[in-house]
């Protein structure tokens, strides 16, 4: 008994407690815009690019989900604008990790909630109900985004985009231009996250 505390003591016979990151059981991918964005066509790129996020991060930890949520608002901050918000929980068909089937979820639900009129700052997705996807039952009928072909499909999309950089290979919903996007010089800088960023003070 002794001999047996020692060497979990010594980490010899178990697991620190670091050693095992456990699965997100929620992924939210959100952003607020760099100008406001009023058209539904805006809000469905960006929409679509955060989607495509966090779905990557989902097939990242090997899960499915199956359901997403899609939020909208304007600028609380700015009081002469008319303010809205509002959020919408989209069921999926069956569980999945497909981006495809993820971003026409998350269109449809922002179809539901999207009021013409108001200047939108910030959209957004939650992933909800994730699951691993090792432990899905295989399913006797085609379903769309699940199976042997949807994973082959998102197998290839992630490593194109792990070998030719972020973003090169994406669902053409999340658009090109992306002119809702916050652009890099007006980010906030990473002064916790990168040592490029660091403020450094001179003295003469």
């Amino acid at each position: 008994m002794a001999e047996r505390t020692v060497n979990e003591l010594n980490g010899t016979s178990c697991l620190a407690l670091e050693d095992v990151a456990p699965a997100k059981k929620q992924i939210i991918a959100s952003r607020s815009f760099g100008q406001p964005v009023l058209t539904i066509d805006e809000l469905g790129e960006s929409v679509a690019s955060y989607m495509t996020r966090a779905a990557e991060k989902l097939r990242l930890q090997g899960s499915v989900c199956e359901a997403i949520q899609v939020f909208v608002q304007t600028n609380p901050f700015k009081a002469s604008d008319r303010q809205y918000s509002n959020a919408v929980v989209v069921p999926l068909p069956n569980v999945s990790g497909d981006t495809r089937l993820l971003i026409r979820a998350a269109l449809f639900g922002l179809e539901q909630i999207y009021r013409p009129g108001y200047y939108y700052k910030k959209a957004g997705v939650i992933l909800q109900g994730i699951s691993s996807a090792s432990v899905q039952q295989q399913s006797l009928f085609s379903t769309f985004g699940d199976g042997d072909k949807s994973e082959a499909m998102m197998i290839t999309l992630d490593g194109l985009n792990q070998r030719f950089g972020k973003g090169a290979v994406s669902v053409a919903a999340a658009g090109i231009r992306n002119d809702w996007a916050m652009k890099r010089e007006r980010k906030t800088p990473n002064y916790t996250t990168c040592w490029s960023e660091i403020p450094v003070a001179r003295a003469n």
